[in-house]
């Protein structure tokens, strides 16, 4: 009953953020709200034991993207010295193509006939074996993605720098 509330807490915070994301015209704080939404995502997938996908939202999603989202924003507010702001002229067509993927999914959810048992689904935590694959058969691209992420980091903060800018000067 506790891990029901729970849920159901987790999915309200998910909505909510989600209704931030779209009525804010803030870009930072919609991108607050959407660190929101990811981390009360990743707790339902926790609820869900899978908790996998639960770290997975956390380190990449939650701790990755998003940080580099909020930094670029916020370097972006540095440069221009007002806040960015976005304006959506299109909520009709939006709306619309919005309600109708509503409806596709629905009726595909309820057209499907998917059914797993308990005993068909595979319980085990698999957890080890996945970061042990990583570790070993998938290290060289595993490490040179790091590497690349890396660079991008670092051309994307001498892109936006004021030694480049006075370099050319």
């Amino acid at each position: 009953m506790m891990q029901e509330v729970i849920l159901y807490l987790f999915i309200g915070f998910s909505i909510m953020s989600v209704l931030v994301i779209l009525l804010n015209r803030n870009v930072f704080y919609s991108a607050l709200a959407l660190l929101t939404c990811l981390i009360s995502l990743s707790g339902i997938y926790g609820l869900l034991q899978a908790e996998f996908l639960a770290v997975t939202q956390l380190l990449i999603y939650a701790g990755g993207v998003l940080v580099l989202m909020i930094f670029g924003i916020m370097l972006t507010n540095r440069i221009a010295g007002k806040s960015f702001e976005s304006k959506s002229h299109n909520w009709i067509p939006g709306i619309l193509v919005t309600t109708s993927l509503l409806v596709v999914l629905v009726i595909t959810f309820q057209n499907s006939s998917i059914k797993a048992t308990q005993n068909e689904l595979n319980t085990g935590n698999h957890i080890r074996n996945v970061g042990i694959e990583l570790m070993s058969t998938y290290a060289a691209p595993f490490e040179v993605s790091g590497v690349l992420l890396l660079v991008c980091l670092i051309g994307a903060a001498l892109t936006a720098s004021s030694f480049k800018k006075s370099s050319h000067e």
